[in-house]
């Protein structure tokens, strides 16, 4: 009887692995990647990865798998033939996309998989994909080490993750991990470079998030509560703002003037719990019993439009402010989170190459004097950098050609908003020359005649077809 046990167990087991490949997708990606240095130029990359049949005849994956994409075709496992497919909804913010294949005949005779629950340290899963080093379907199994909040490289935004140690590979991206239940615990998104065995997993309870707001066919995106804060561990600290032996929290140093935050929370305030889920010391909260993350995860479990209730102590008061959840990170920051699907904004004007600073060139140029500014909050008076990205040498512009990813602060002695604000007054100034000067006072001048009269020679020179992107 015992035996007997054992073998239906195995069989349950391999019928719900034949299910879940069955479901399993490869993606192939013909992607324009642009060049943040070179913004007229890009290059053609192809690339794979993994996804899942969900329900309603969608396959989910990760947004990186189809960021930047021309062209996309998905096969199912155990099957030959190429489907065209095209991206339904994406989050660049979570790395997660929703692909829809033009020919329905694809989804025939497959399964749905459905999303589970956050697993436990220590539940065993099951990675699903095609990685690199064989065209077949590879299954690995691996532990869940650890759940907290974590960077996603994609879009350089934290959110929760699911840390496990099976083996996760290029092309393994967007695979599903699959639970004991048979159900999606995660989907594969990155791995630690020069590590063994670590990768990460977007949870499913990110990627109900993601389901829930589209269904008004409209992405809005994660909530950015737009505050800094300091841990509260020291006595000393702690005495100043008349924190009671039992009160835990973090405080309130700093916030964007562009989020609702502004209007509600006051520098100095004392964050004791947020809904009702009291805020410990070093600023984490418990989601699980004995597990602890960043404060951050309630606000994202709530969508764009609804709010968080803070438990705050102001002027040694206890009181409750609401704060609602309207804005995304990128409403809040003065250079955005990482840019995709989209050309890298610039414009030339007498062989001097501007472009707004965003984090793609951050990235690409690896420049220190970056990282200070990315930093910093918008305000209604700045909302984006503009950076003088390099000088096309010219006869018209010599002395400058060294001048490259020099940020620019002024021009012709007066702030501006954005890259919009700085083009109109770059092309339309009727002064004889354009005069930039950066926060330290280092000037650069720039003759308006010459500069037009140079433009369309230098353009054909360097082979570039617009003064502008669109």
């Amino acid at each position: 009887m015992q035996y007997l046990l054992v073998i239906l167990l195995l069989t349950v087991s391999l019928f719900a692995d034949v299910s879940v490949k069955d479901s399993i997708v490869k993606i192939y990606t013909v992607s324009k990647i642009p060049n943040y240095t070179i913004p007229w130029n890009s290059s053609i990359r192809r690339s794979h990865g993994s996804g899942s049949i969900i329900l309603g005849n969608r396959i989910l994956t990760n947004a990186h798998v189809v960021a930047n994409e021309t062209y996309i075709e998905v096969k199912r496992y155990g099957e030959t033939k190429r489907y065209e497919a095209e991206v339904e909804f994406i989050s660049h913010q979570a790395d997660l996309a929703l692909l829809k294949v033009k020919d329905v005949s694809f989804f025939q005779g497959t399964k749905s998989l459905e999303l589970g629950e956050l697993p436990s340290v220590q539940d065993e899963v099951s990675v699903y994909g095609f990685p690199m080093g064989g065209n077949s379907l590879s299954v690995s199994t691996g532990i869940v080490s650890r759940i907290e909040h974590n960077r996603y490289a994609h879009s350089r935004e934290i959110f929760l993750a699911i840390q496990i140690d099976a083996a996760v590979n290029p092309g393994n991206s967007g695979g599903p991990a699959i639970g004991d239940d048979g159900k999606i615990v995660g989907v594969v998104m990155q791995q630690i470079t020069k590590s063994q065995n670590i990768g990460y997993l977007v949870p499913a309870e990110i990627i109900k998030h993601f389901l829930f707001d589209i269904k008004d066919k409209k992405y809005d995106g994660f909530s950015e509560l737009g505050i800094g804060t300091q841990k509260m561990e020291n006595m000393a600290l702690r005495s100043v703002y008349k924190m009671d032996e039992d009160m835990t929290g973090v405080m309130v140093m700093d916030i964007s003037q562009k989020s609702p935050s502004s209007k509600v929370l006051k520098d100095g305030d004392i964050l004791l719990s947020i809904d009702g889920h009291n805020i410990e010391n070093d600023g984490t909260v418990e989601f699980m019993p004995g597990e602890f993350t960043s404060l951050i995860y309630y606000a994202d479990q709530k969508q764009i439009g609804e709010s968080v209730l803070f438990e705050v102590l102001r002027d040694a008061k206890v009181i409750k402010v609401e704060v609602p959840l309207l804005n995304i990170a990128d409403d809040d920051l003065l250079v955005d989170t990482l840019e995709h699907d989209v050309m890298p904004k610039y414009t030339i004007f007498g062989g001097y190459v501007f472009t707004p600073l965003s984090r793609n060139l951050l990235l690409s140029s690896r420049s220190s004097q970056f990282n200070q500014v990315a930093s910093k909050w918008a305000t209604d008076e700045k909302e984006e950098v503009v950076v003088l990205l390099k000088v096309l040498a010219d006869k018209t512009n010599r002395g400058d050609h060294s001048f490259s990813l020099w940020i620019v602060d002024k021009i012709n002695g007066k702030n501006f908003k954005d890259f919009k604000e700085f083009t109109k007054i770059l092309h339309n100034t009727r002064e004889k020359y354009i005069l930039l000067e950066n926060k330290e006072g280092v000037k650069v001048a720039i003759d308006v005649a010459k500069a037009k009269e140079a433009n369309p020679r230098i353009l054909q020179r360097y082979s570039i077809k617009n003064a502008s992107s669109e």
